[in-house]
């Protein structure tokens, strides 16, 4: 396969990389943290893919981009009492939100389970993407497992060239920190990784104390 490395300040080389993804393709892209791989996120097929491209253990859901929050129904089934307040405060951003999962999702995403994790990137060419194709993405960092997560297109390119259908050049990404995971769908908000939004903002943001996955017993 050949992989179309294009720029992505170009508006056509975005459609070019939507209309590969409305196709069953595989395109790459800058995000707010690394590159991410990105397959449409209601295509059984294409999502396979991206365990196939990357190596990924089979037994790892995959984060969903969204491209604005009214996207939320479309792949969660309830919405989190406290999921406003910290939507608000910080997405787009590196905050990842644990929520029920949609039953329109297809279960290759989550691997069987009844939840999803989400997020808006805060990247002008991700958020052009979902939303010229139209769907959220089913999207992880566009590297083999195991690997470091790419910061440039060529850095995706040496790893996935001649695996996906697209990649959109759009420079280096910021990098550095993962998003914080916070899961909703329990008794008590706990964080399930920490990252780059520390624990005391989202604690300011909801007005209560939450949990640390760590901190629970086995």
């Amino acid at each position: 396969m050949l992989t179309r490395v294009l720029a992505a300040d170009s508006p056509a080389s975005i459609e070019e990389a939507a209309n590969a993804v409305l196709e069953g393709g595989l395109v790459a892209f800058p995000t707010d943290t690394v590159y991410g791989l990105g397959a449409h996120v209601f295509l059984p097929d294409a999502v396979e893919k991206v365990f196939t491209v990357k190596g990924r253990a089979s037994e790892k859901a995959l984060p969903i981009l969204l491209a604005d929050e009214r996207d939320l129904s479309r792949v969660a089934d309830i919405l989190a009492p406290q999921l406003t307040r910290l939507t608000e405060r910080f997405w787009p951003g590196a905050l990842t939100i644990v929520l029920p999962k949609s039953p329109d999702v297809p279960d290759v995403i989550t691997r069987g389970g009844r939840t999803i994790a989400v997020r808006i990137p805060d990247h002008p060419v991700a958020i052009e993407l979902i939303e010229r194709v139209g769907a959220p993405l089913a999207t992880t960092s566009a590297n083999r497992s195991g690997r470091r997560s790419p910061t440039t297109a060529e850095e995706v390119r040496s790893e996935l060239g001649g695996l996906i259908e697209v990649i959109l050049d759009g420079g280096r990404t910021p990098g550095g920190t993962e998003s914080t995971v916070i899961d909703l769908t329990r008794a008590v908000p706990t964080v399930l990784r920490a990252g780059a939004i520390p624990v005391y903002e989202l604690e300011l943001a909801l007005g209560e104390k939450i949990a640390l996955a760590h901190d629970e017993p086995a």
